[in-house]
């Protein structure tokens, strides 16, 4: 506080010529003051800064008086002159200019003090905001024509103090509510419509009784700017203290539009205002905590404004933008009545007839949030099962590094660059030392087609070992060892060079949980074929594996598995290659590999989907033994492999699962729902295993816990089920049976429980 309630005190009798009472009042950036006088007359008194400067408070000033004299008059704070006339009485202390205004009281209850929140205050709310646009249309200040933080058109600004946020997960959804608003607000700006707005209707401004709005305080954030963030401001903060956002919104927008009509290409933004305006209040909070501030008038909004960011990341854009339209009978954006007949008929001419489509009821999935997905008709969907966006669709950090390096440069490998060996050196860094050449390709698929080819070559054999049920791509070489593929219905049946190992799987395999030597017992089904083939004289040229295993069935590795294979392979000359298409990256928690699970050291490591989550990114990383036998004058290009676009993508995902410690999350995460679902499997006896580890997991479902039959087809409608509800799953196994679960791995404790709560729900109609 700059001024005592003495000092106030002494000003307020010499240029106001009021005997009255000061108490001091919180305040975000002015000093605050309540006077009373002899009368019991109540004021309020407000020192501005130089901070602020003298035109903006004149601006501040300008407006409550035009107000003055509109039929909304009794709704605002009055201006009481000094003795000189002037509504502003400056004063110098401490070398510094201060702005002091005496402003008559208003009497009310302030939003925040509340209990009771219907739509019909909201309605009312927004015919107050209505009137009040409506009766400044035309006015004009040029103090207000000022760079404001609280002004959401500013709220890219908001960006550079994302750093002051310590929770990662709390930076990264600010930080993609910025990157949308950079995407899909800031293009439009400029054709907006713009008038000088009060931009502060909070929760702290706002005076009500009953459903009705009696007044609206503090002008220190008026500004120029876009008409709609006026709306914004008033539904992001009175929107904090309801459940149920968007019909208190929609109301508010309603009774605005009634007042004073706005424009569909304003209400098709206002999803996104709002959230910037909460990112510019959450970034704000941080940076005043940075500073040490210890004024907590600046951290009155910050948990309720978290609160309402992860709820509104749960909002599909879409229904907001057409709730938004509906309330001021706009043209509606969604249309529930498509059933994608002539999109169904396009992908049937022009897509290839056996790309399939998930769900019996498609979705048309349109943006993507993280660990959550909108599809055109409003829905919000918990992504369970999208691996491959690894840390989280338009993760934000990943998409302004790609966006960086795209306009920049993009070209092939044959030029010199630094990225690709700072990709490589953290990539290697990552692995055994022993592990230190990589091949940067374009997919898993082309991944382990190279690294066969690589085997083949340093071995000069040719036959390759594989487990049962095993999936390695879509590739020729990747289908004839893919046993998921070669013995399905249409498959071309197994190569004479491919030989498959039985798959280690503790629930239904030969060797089962309760065996503590599976592993060893498992392994021998490789040495078997090992001694065979060196009988028939075609020794084999490597063994490949997934580290816990996919359409497998979602099945870890028993413990000593891998140690014993690939000794036994070594021993026979071959190479032993570790498939973590699906499995590495930090996926497994508790390791950053899954071959480091099973304590070994693989020849030659095969990565893909999570890599570049999403992009196509893929890598082969093998010994300097290996690649020094594959540089035999023959020349590996890859057009696309290793280009500046797919190396800044690959880097910068190696940060964020550093930086936001996704790993971490991944194991604690897992864990949680792990129990969640095994406290499930107690209460539903067709869940009769649960599997995996971190992020990796499986359920097993069976019609019988002891004949094992499996849940078929029920298990497709619990999916659809759970699609519903909205949480998007998936079967695998080969039986069809497993339900698979590796989100990416910013899914959260809360994500895991909403969808324990509702597959528990479904299966309780099952």
């Amino acid at each position: 506080m700059t001024f005592s309630e003495k000092e106030i005190q002494e000003i307020v009798k010499t240029y106001y010529n009021l005997d009255v009472e000061v108490l001091s009042l919180n305040g975000y950036d002015e000093d605050n003051f309540l006077l009373h006088d002899s009368t019991v007359k109540k004021f309020i008194l407000k020192a501005g800064t130089d901070e602020q400067g003298r035109e903006s408070v004149n601006a501040q000033v300008h407006m409550l008086n035009h107000l003055s004299k509109t039929p909304l008059e009794n709704k605002f704070q009055k201006i009481i002159p000094n003795i000189e006339g002037d509504f502003i009485t400056t004063m110098a202390k401490n070398s510094k200019s201060y702005y002091i205004r005496i402003l008559s009281f208003l009497e009310g209850t302030f939003w925040y003090q509340s209990k009771n929140f219907s739509e019909e205050l909201f309605e009312n709310l927004g015919r107050f905001l209505g009137k009040m646009d409506k009766s400044l249309e035309g006015f004009s200040d040029s103090g207000l024509h000022r760079d404001l933080v609280w002004d959401i058109s500013n709220a890219a600004d908001a960006i550079y103090k994302l750093k002051y946020i310590t929770d990662p997960a709390k930076r990264r959804l600010a930080d993609y509510f910025l990157l949308q608003f950079q995407t899909e607000v800031q293009p439009h700006l400029h054709s907006l419509r713009h008038a000088c707005i009060q931009n502060d209707a909070h929760d702290y401004n706002v005076l009500i009784s009953g459903n009705e709005i009696t007044g609206l305080i503090d002008f220190g954030d008026s500004v120029y700017s876009a008409l709609i963030n006026n709306v914004a401001v008033a539904c992001t903060y009175t929107a904090m203290y309801v459940d149920n956002p968007l019909p208190f919104i929609s109301r508010l927008i309603k009774g605005y539009h009634h007042t004073y009509p706005l424009k569909s290409e304003e209400t098709d933004i206002l999803y996104y205002l709002i959230a910037a305006r909460l990112c510019i209040s959450v970034t704000q909070s941080a940076y005043n905590t940075f500073l040490g501030s210890q004024n907590e008038h600046q951290f009155l909004s910050e948990e309720m404004a978290w609160e309402l960011l992860e709820k509104w990341i749960r909002i599909n854009p879409l229904k907001a933008a057409d709730t938004f339209r509906t309330a001021c009978d706009f043209d509606e954006i969604i249309n529930l009545k498509n059933n994608y007949t002539s999109l169904l008929e396009d992908r049937e001419k022009y897509i290839g007839r056996n790309l399939s489509i998930s769900y019996k009821s498609h979705l048309k999935i349109v943006r993507g949030a993280l660990q959550y997905l909108y599809d055109d008709k409003g829905n919000t969907y918990v992504d369970c099962v999208n691996n491959v966006s690894h840390v989280g669709h338009c993760h934000p950090t990943v998409v302004r590094a790609m966006q960086k390096q795209i306009a920049t440069l993009n070209t092939n490998t044959r030029y010199l660059s630094d990225i690709i060996i700072d990709y490589a050196k953290a990539l290697t860094a990552k692995l055994p030392s022993k592990l230190r050449v990589c091949y940067f390709v374009n997919s898993g698929s082309e991944a382990n087609d190279l690294a066969i080819r690589m085997a083949r070559h340093f071995t000069q054999r040719n036959d390759i070992i594989v487990l049962d049920h095993a999936y390695h791509g879509t590739s020729t070489l990747a289908i004839e060892m893919s046993p998921y593929k070669f013995d399905s219905k249409g498959g071309s049946g197994q190569k004479p060079y491919i030989h498959k190992a039985l798959s280690p799987d503790l629930y239904r395999g030969r060797f089962q949980y309760g065996d503590y030597n599976a592993g060893e017992k498992y392994s021998e089904s490789v040495l078997e074929i090992l001694k065979e083939l060196k009988g028939k004289n075609t020794p084999a040229a490597a063994f490949i594996c997934e580290t816990l295993l996919g359409v497998g069935g979602q099945i870890p590795l028993p413990e000593n598995y891998l140690k014993n294979v690939y000794k036994y392979v070594r021993d026979f000359g071959g190479i032993c290659i570790a498939d973590e298409v699906q499995v590495g990256f930090g996926r497994v928690g508790e390791k950053f590999w899954g071959f480091e699970l099973q304590g070994v050291e693989p020849d030659i490591v095969v990565m893909g989907k999570p890599i570049g989550d999403a992009h196509p990114l893929a890598a082969v990383v093998v010994t300097e033994e290996i690649a020094n036998a594959f540089n035999n004058g023959l020349e590996y290009f890859n057009t696309y492999g290793g280009n500046p676009v797919s190396m800044m993508t690959g880097l910068t995902v190696l940060n964020v699962i550093r930086e936001e410690k996704l790993q971490q999350n991944a194991l604690e995460t897992g864990n949680y729902l792990m129990d969640l679902l095994r406290a499930l499997m107690k209460k539903y006896p067709v869940i009769s295993d649960v599997r995996g580890h971190g992020l990796f997991i499986g359920a097993e479902m069976v019609r019988d816990r002891k004949t094992k039959e499996p849940l078929v087809p029920e298990i497709d409608e619990i999916i659809e089920k759970m699609k519903d509800r909205g949480f998007l799953l998936s079967t695998d196994g080969p039986l069809h049976n497993v339900l698979k679960i590796k989100p990416p791995i910013v899914f959260s404790k809360e994500n895991a429980r909403d969808m324990a709560e509702n597959l528990d729900v479904v299966l309780s109609e099952l």
